[in-house]
């Protein structure tokens, strides 16, 4: 591999560009960009750098792969940003990659069908739910089974522990099921989520199962559960507080470190 290795402009000094351009492989001829910081360390992608640089350089312009501020790719962004959230205002389609799994059903009729209107007992009826409501396939929750959620860093995250009193009607479903779909549930509907009211659905959940709540027991939110839920709500954000303090400390230092160093050499 071939490796250039220049200073970058556009970052403050000391800062360097690498771009290793590859000799061998399907992928002969291309190249990879990499940073490197003052101190020597290395960046593989805009997102790093981001997180490296905080606040001190704004790079909703910088382009990665030439190492230079590019105004025009932002008013452009911004553009199309602003395009994308008229289209929906406007009744635009949704971003098919963050909507809830919905039913796929090919058409039935794969031949050419006439409709003869001719004989007098025919009669066209529309059926105004099924216009206006998407048909959502039976335990379709069970599709997010096995999806973990992970940080930045890759890790996956633990998830909740459900209370005792969630529990599925859903043929072989996980807690971890359940989670996902109470979430989506939260998520989507502005209806009150009580699970399955209906007796009938923990007898035979494949026939009277109602779609618009999540596939478990009905379930009854107390007061002393609310106060449960703000008391560890107000813990998750006072460790959350004294981790932005601390990471905040962490780099005021480390750039003192790096001031010094720059004076001393």
């Amino acid at each position: 591999m071939e490796r250039k290795r220049t200073d970058c402009p556009a970052l403050p000094p000391g800062w360097k560009k690498e771009e290793v351009i590859r000799k061998s492989g399907l992928s002969a001829g291309k190249s990879d960009v990499y940073y490197y910081s003052p101190t020597g360390k290395k960046f593989r992608s805009k997102p790093q750098l981001s997180r490296y640089l905080g606040n001190t350089v704004a790079l909703g312009c910088f382009d990665f792969r030439t190492g230079k501020m590019m105004p025009g790719k932002l008013q452009k962004n911004k553009q199309r940003l602003r395009h994308d959230l008229h289209g929906v205002v406007k009744g635009g389609k949704p971003d098919l990659n963050t909507a809830l799994p919905i039913r796929q059903t090919a058409s039935i009729f794969k031949q050419p069908v006439t409709k003869v209107t001719s004989h007098p007992s025919n009669k066209v009826k529309t059926d105004v739910q099924r216009a206006t409501d998407q048909p959502r396939q039976l335990f379709w929750e069970k599709r997010l089974k096995g999806l973990r959620s992970s940080d930045v860093s890759q890790e996956v995250l633990r998830t909740m522990d459900l209370p005792k009193g969630l529990q599925s009607l859903a043929p072989d479903s996980s807690d971890d099921t359940l989670l996902s779909a109470i979430a989506s549930a939260l998520h989507t509907s502005s209806a009150p989520i009580t699970g399955q009211m209906s007796a009938a659905a923990e007898k035979n959940p494949t026939i009277w199962l109602n779609t618009g709540q999540p596939p478990c027991k009905a379930f009854t939110v107390t007061e002393q559960h609310i106060r449960e839920q703000e008391v560890k709500v107000y813990q998750a954000r006072r460790s959350l507080e004294e981790a932005l303090t601390a990471d905040g400390l962490a780099r005021t230092t480390e750039t003192t470190r790096d001031l010094l160093k720059g004076k001393t050499s």
